[in-house]
């Protein structure tokens, strides 16, 4: 019993350690799709000289919009694998080689089913020189029990909040508890690194950055998500309202999802977060909904 997976609130309970999969699509085996230097973050994230970004293969949220679909899927639309399995020692040599390539943080996106492996990979790379901030990305949608085991290793949290409505957070994520999960997951995050710290360059150390990608047709959700965090943290956080929504392949067809977020829609989204009282936060000027930010995932440094 001890070895079923529970890692993830999804609670599968499968034994991965024997090559079963639950709904992050993966076994124990860490796949990673793409280890480089990233310019597309935050600007206190990526800096003038990029955020040594990880992307690990399977997602335990897999929302129907996503524009990483294939690696969040782990396959192609063949059924053929994607990423390269690495051990947790290989994973430690990216992390010291991205560093050595002026990597300004180690960024570690969706590797909630891969916690334990991280955490250990983390802990022998500090002890052989690590000493840039590392950052966990995620969708949110975390258990508090698996965020422990990354306390005192990760520096900044990177979590998105993207839904507070039931019926949006079903439909999308096929989470209908995703506010309640995500909501605790950064009460958590808050708890463990406190609040942001830069350097003199004005890259973030320390602290908590919570973004929200603003989706077509969901203002007022939107408007509820920042009602919630501000009431919970004021400016103890940042926040980044995101604009870059990209309408993929698999979702063409649908009603809202099939077109991008209008100027005015982002616009309100915006406004009314200032107008709550936020001082600290990143918005994004002008047409970034572009599939170029999307970077290749063909094993690229892996």
């Amino acid at each position: 019993m001890e070895n079923l997976c529970t890692l993830c609130p999804r609670n599968c309970s499968v034994d991965r350690m024997i090559g079963k999969t639950g709904y992050c699509g993966q076994t124990d085996k860490i796949y990673v799709a793409r280890a480089a230097l990233h310019m597309w973050e935050e600007p206190c994230i990526s800096g003038e000289e990029g955020s040594g970004t990880v992307f690990f293969c399977g997602c335990p949220l897999r929302c129907i919009f996503c524009q990483n679909h294939k690696i969040a899927l782990g396959k192609e639309e063949n059924g053929e694998k994607i990423g390269k399995e690495i051990s947790i020692v290989r994973l430690k040599e990216i992390f010291l080689e991205l560093q050595t390539k002026g990597a300004n943080n180690i960024n570690l996106v969706t590797g909630t089913h891969y916690i334990p492996q991280i955490a250990k990979a983390l802990s022998l790379a500090k002890a052989e020189g690590l000493i840039i901030p590392v950052v966990y990305n995620t969708s949110g949608y975390e258990r508090v029990e698996s965020l422990r085991l990354l306390e005192g290793l990760v520096d900044i949290y990177l979590p998105d909040m993207k839904y507070v409505s039931k019926e949006l957070s079903k439909e999308y994520s096929n989470a209908e508890n995703y506010f309640e999960v995500a909501s605790k997951a950064i009460e958590e995050m808050v708890r463990q690194v406190g609040e942001p710290i830069f350097d003199d360059r004005g890259l973030i150390k320390k602290g908590v950055i919570v973004r929200h990608l603003v989706l077509p047709g969901s203002t007022k959700d939107s408007k509820a998500v920042f009602d919630y965090l501000w009431n919970a943290y004021g400016n103890r956080i940042y926040i980044s309202i995101m604009n870059q929504y990209t309408p993929m392949q698999q979702i063409k067809n649908h009603p809202l999802l099939s077109r991008k977020v209008t100027k005015r829609e982002y616009q309100k989204v915006v406004d009314y977060a200032l107008s709550l009282g936020w001082e600290n936060g990143f918005i994004q000027e002008g047409e970034t909904a572009k599939e170029s930010f999307i970077p290749g995932f063909n094993g690229v440094g892996v």
